[in-house]
């Protein structure tokens, strides 16, 4: 997995990750809102326990303070885009 922080700002950030087929992110909580771009390829995003399967073109919001993951199905990029006010 490789990551990079396009803005960085006190209201928020925007960052690009791309994923080889099999790697993923653990399940984890933000105190703040996120909404999740996919951008190329598929992956399954588990959200407060629910799977969604996503693809490109789709977008998957994860609420502050709840638990999500992530897994690629097949190698893919995810803009993420979290909102700290």
């Amino acid at each position: 997995m490789v990551s990079k922080t396009l803005i960085a700002k006190k209201t928020g950030t925007v960052t690009l990750f791309a994923f080889d087929e099999g790697q993923g992110l653990s399940e984890h909580s933000a105190p703040f809102d996120a909404t999740v771009c996919l951008l190329d390829g598929e992956a399954e995003m588990t959200v407060s326990g629910k799977p969604f399967r996503v693809r490109e073109g789709e977008i998957v919001i994860l609420p502050a303070n709840e638990p999500h993951a992530v897994r690629a199905l097949t190698r893919f990029k995810m803009l993420l885009i979290m909102i700290r006010s």
